[in-house]
């Protein structure tokens, strides 16, 4: 008797090919993904992961909180919890965002594990296959492998040295209803972009927020870096003159520890209630121990006073990274200057190919993330994101030496025989692993 259901019969290494839903097709692994488990070697200088540094954190205080946590509350800790999360770390997040100047009730805050799942809750309870998503051109590179997971449509939409156009914001909404399409989100990050490290300074934001208010639509602001500007002000989140029309999306990975994974959502109150039970559906609940070390934390610690180390670590970093820009990269090369976060936006001279040129950097031994991965339609092939929150100074110097000479190379090459040929990449969004993101 012939069995009622069959694998497919795509390839020999998944039979199963042919059964996965369509939105999986959504879901590839960037072939120069490959590259970075050499990357990883010591010997290679990588100015590619946006990893936190967290020796910087003091790590005796810490494994004390996590001690007296389990030791004093462990039946709480390892037990299950609420799916919107634990009440008093939402009351404590009401005092992580008064700096921004987010304004809620704990009732407004939902915890997730890390703001990367925030943003795959409001994508899952937005929108539907073919809904358009306008973004940043470029964007956060996972926040295009969520669209791309529930098979949105994703508009890159032009940005300038204080972040996204307003006009080109408004010209891409006519256009995408013009064409009969439906416009679900609009997706930020004001403060410190990753990858392009550019700030929203204040009137651009009114701007942005008015456009998408005019539009009737609701405006996702992600905001992991708000609280690491390197001047020691702190950008007023737009979700601040705003409580309706915006979901504010924060994160202690880059203030904390990214390990924890604890993140949140503040959201108006429908919204907020078909977030707690998209996220009962996909973990139950965030992790109780996670929870509740980030709240003793608070509780104990003097927090704010360890955001202002990691400014000065990370402002040390950066300047590091422009110094040696500025002292050794070849003619026509151009970079941001960000005033906090964690990146700097490269762009190559005319002719050069940073998919192309991965491998060669690699086997420079230096290591960064091509500008093509933080677009969804085959832009930034002249581009690339350098990450100076890791590696200490020196290492950052040596690593930009390095990656001069081989742009020096390519220049010859250029030169001598034309442009060379690019990695080939599949068109869409890929998924890094999680220290490029």
């Amino acid at each position: 008797m012939e069995p009622t259901q069959q694998p497919g019969a795509g390839t020999r290494l998944d039979p199963w090919v042919d059964a996965y839903a369509a939105r999986t097709r959504g879901l590839t692994a960037s072939q120069v993904r490959a590259l970075f488990a050499v990357a990883s070697r010591p010997e290679v200088v990588s100015l590619a992961g946006g990893m936190p540094f967290v020796s910087a954190l003091p790590l005796d205080a810490m494994a004390d909180t996590v001690a007296r946590l389990i030791r004093d509350r462990g039946a709480v800790a390892l037990q299950y919890g609420s799916g919107q999360g634990d009440v008093r770390l939402r009351e404590q997040i009401l005092e992580v965002m008064a700096p921004v100047g987010v304004t809620a009730h704990p009732d407004d805050i939902v915890v997730t594990a890390g703001s990367q799942m925030a943003l795959d809750l409001v994508v899952r309870v937005f929108c539907d296959p073919g809904d358009v998503v306008l973004v940043e051109a470029p964007t956060y590179v996972t926040a295009l492998g969520v669209f791309s997971s529930y098979q949105c449509e994703v508009v890159h939409v032009p940005m300038d040295d204080e972040g996204l156009r307003p006009d080109a914001l408004r010209e891409a909404i006519d256009a995408a209803r013009a064409a009969g399409k439906r416009v679900k989100l609009v997706y930020t990050i004001p403060s410190f972009h990753n990858p392009a490290g550019v700030c929203q300074g204040p009137a651009r934001r009114a701007e942005v927020l008015e456009v998408v208010r005019s539009a009737g639509l609701l405006l996702l602001e992600d905001d992991p870096y708000g609280l690491l500007g390197f001047d020691g002000s702190v950008p007023r989140a737009i979700r601040a003159d705003e409580s309706e029309g915006v979901v504010y999306l924060g994160t202690f990975s880059k203030t904390i520890a990214a390990g924890l994974r604890v993140g949140w959502a503040v959201a108006p109150h429908g919204v907020r209630e078909k977030l707690v039970l998209a996220n009962e559906t996909a973990t139950l609940c965030p992790s109780n121990l996670t929870q509740l070390t980030i709240s003793e934390y608070l509780a104990t610690q003097p927090w704010f006073d360890q955001v202002k180390v990691f400014r000065e670590v990370y402002r040390e970093r950066r300047d590091a990274l422009l110094e040696s820009l500025a002292g050794l990269m070849p003619e026509g090369t151009r970079w941001t200057v960000p005033a906090g976060g964690f990146y700097s936006w490269v762009t190559l001279p005319d002719g050069l190919d940073a998919a192309a040129m991965l491998p060669r950097a690699v086997a420079a031994l230096v290591a960064y993330v091509p500008g093509t991965g933080f677009f969804a339609d085959g832009q930034g092939r002249q581009s690339l994101r350098l990450s100076y929150c890791y590696p200490e100074p020196e290492r950052i110097r040596e690593g930009v030496r390095r990656l001069a000479g081989v742009i020096e190379t390519e220049l010859e090459i250029v030169e001598t025989f034309g442009s060379p040929t690019a990695v080939a990449e599949r068109e869409g969004p890929s998924a890094p692993s999680p220290d490029l993101a």
